[in-house]
């Protein structure tokens, strides 16, 4: 049974990590798109989750001081990652102008290829600094703040990250009425389009200052 510095431990691994992860992102508006379409969304979920959890663990194992002691590495992956963004958001930006109708295409069949979307998911999640700095610095630092309960808020944080992904990526799917409108898919893609758009943009910034 566990104890109560451990369940503390725990909980507060859980709050921490998900209010990293709950909020508008590259990532999040990729798993609520995947899911509002019903596409490969068990393989994004669990790409998203299992990246989380591996970052999460890294940072504790001590990865967050590797990251900060070479500013170099980080600079690299601004620029990879603001590249990607920014190619990823004019993709967005051309279906807000053009929609295709997504609800319709799945019913017809048309779906990405799995490896397209997998490919497209680790990116979106490996090649984002923000996650290193929140996951990796930031969650790693703090675990060390609970000393031989570390492992139990690296836990809590990995099954929050866990609940969320599964509850953004199955639950998109009540929202899919709304979505069964043209107009809708045009204001959500607008919206990642700016989204990742302003990210990369913050990123290139961010790489130019030297990380």
């Amino acid at each position: 049974m566990l104890s109560s510095p451990a369940w503390t431990a725990a909980f507060a691994g859980m709050g921490l990590g998900l209010s990293l992860i709950v909020a508008i992102g590259a990532q999040n508006a990729f798993v609520l798109r995947q899911g509002l379409r019903l596409e490969h969304v068990g393989v994004v979920v669990a790409v998203c989750a299992l990246s989380d959890v591996a970052l999460i663990y890294a940072g504790v194992l001590g990865a967050g001081t590797l990251v900060l002691s070479r500013p170099g590495l980080l600079t690299v992956v601004c620029f990879a990652g603001a590249a990607f963004l920014l190619v990823y958001g004019v993709l967005a930006a051309r279906r807000a102008l053009r929609p295709s109708g997504a609800l319709e295409a799945d019913a017809s069949g048309a779906r990405t290829a799995l490896a397209v979307t997998v490919a497209t998911c680790l990116g979106l999640t490996w090649l984002n600094p923000h996650v290193y700095l929140d996951t990796v610095v930031l969650l790693g630092s703090l675990s060390t703040t609970y000393e031989q309960h570390r492992w139990w808020f690296a836990t809590g944080a990995a099954v929050g990250s866990a609940l969320w992904f599964t509850g953004l990526g199955f639950g998109a799917r009540l929202l899919r009425p709304i979505f069964a409108r043209r107009g809708a898919w045009r204001v959500l893609d607008a919206v990642i389009a700016v989204v990742m758009a302003a990210l990369g943009i913050s990123l290139a910034v961010r790489g130019v200052s030297g990380g």
